[in-house]
């Protein structure tokens, strides 16, 4: 490991012991106060949220309310962090309490899990996922599998897989190979929850899919998995009502297309989904945390025509 990467390695580490030793208000002020000096720099990051959010409000967008939205995305972005940073020492009534979820989308969610079936609940880059997922594992007494990012360098990586074990998840380093695929499926069969973040696929797997009148690529995993063990696939949106708050909506079960070839119906499945994260982004686009080149147009403008 190189000087750098040791340094920031220790720099993580103090972090985790600092912000999570703070009062809880006083943590989500820094983190505000954090975010706002980002968004008054405005660096690439910043300049790139409010070019994907003018997809999502519309290229006529008044600069005043573009700049009001994209200061609460930053501050939205930096909140995820600062409950990172703190969420092993949350207890129980302190996950579950917090959250807001519809009485139809809470029954919608308890028929999923309750079935045999397995059950794959794909989300997106919004709100808190990982807050998300220790209220499922609270609130039903289960754990589930999940992928992580393979951060750089090690050390952070290692950091961020310990947080969401002790949690509860069964975490899977992503590697890029089969063998991440392959496990997933085994757990589905065996009747199990798996839970991804999968709005984001920019490799050469990814499916192109509309999105806000543009394309993207997102992630094939979800819909391959579903028609590979014949789980139940299921869009589920993030976003926080207020402080210390954060809301779920579980959307209907994505159904399997009867006709095609299987790519046709892995396009179809993800398209879905894609409609699914729309909706919940356009009803909350504050808390849609894409700060990096999304849409195609921004990526690869010759392939986007």
């Amino acid at each position: 490991m190189s000087v750098g990467d040791r340094i920031i390695g220790s720099s993580y580490g103090v972090a985790w012991s600092l912000i999570r030793a703070m009062p809880e208000r006083t943590a989500y002020w820094l983190f505000d106060r954090i975010a706002d000096g980002l968004w008054e720099r405005r660096g690439t990051r910043v300049l790139q949220l409010e070019a994907n959010l003018l997809r999502v409000l519309g290229k006529d967008t008044p600069p005043d309310l573009l700049a009001e939205i994209s200061r609460k995305g930053m501050r939205s972005a930096l909140r995820y962090y600062s409950e990172a940073f703190r969420m092993n020492g949350w207890d129980r009534s302190r996950i579950v309490g917090s959250v807001e979820i519809a009485d139809e989308d809470r029954a919608r969610l308890a028929e999923a899990l309750q079935s045999d079936r397995g059950v794959v609940l794909a989300l997106g880059h919004t709100g808190n996922y990982d807050h998300a997922g220790a209220w499922l594992i609270a609130t039903h007494s289960i754990e589930f599998t999940t992928v992580a990012e393979h951060l750089k360098p090690e050390a952070v990586a290692e950091r961020f897989w310990d947080y969401r074990r002790k949690l509860g998840m069964e975490v899977l380093p992503h590697d890029g190979g089969p063998s991440v695929f392959d496990t997933l499926a085994q757990r589905l069969r065996e009747g199990r929850i798996v839970c991804l973040v999968a709005d984001r696929d920019l490799g050469a797997s990814g499916v192109p899919v509309n999105f806000f009148g543009e394309t993207t690529r997102m992630a094939a995993g979800p819909a391959a998995l579903a028609l590979q063990t014949g789980c139940g696939l299921y869009p589920v949106n993030l976003w926080y009502p207020g402080p210390g708050r954060m809301g779920i909506s579980v959307h209907p079960e994505i159904p399997m297309p009867h006709e095609g070839t299987r790519q046709e119906k892995v396009t179809r499945m993800t398209q879905a989904l894609a409609d699914a994260y729309a909706e919940g982004i356009a009803s909350h686009p504050e808390d849609w945390h894409m700060l990096q080149k999304y849409f195609l147009t921004d990526l690869n403008p010759h392939e986007a025509r």
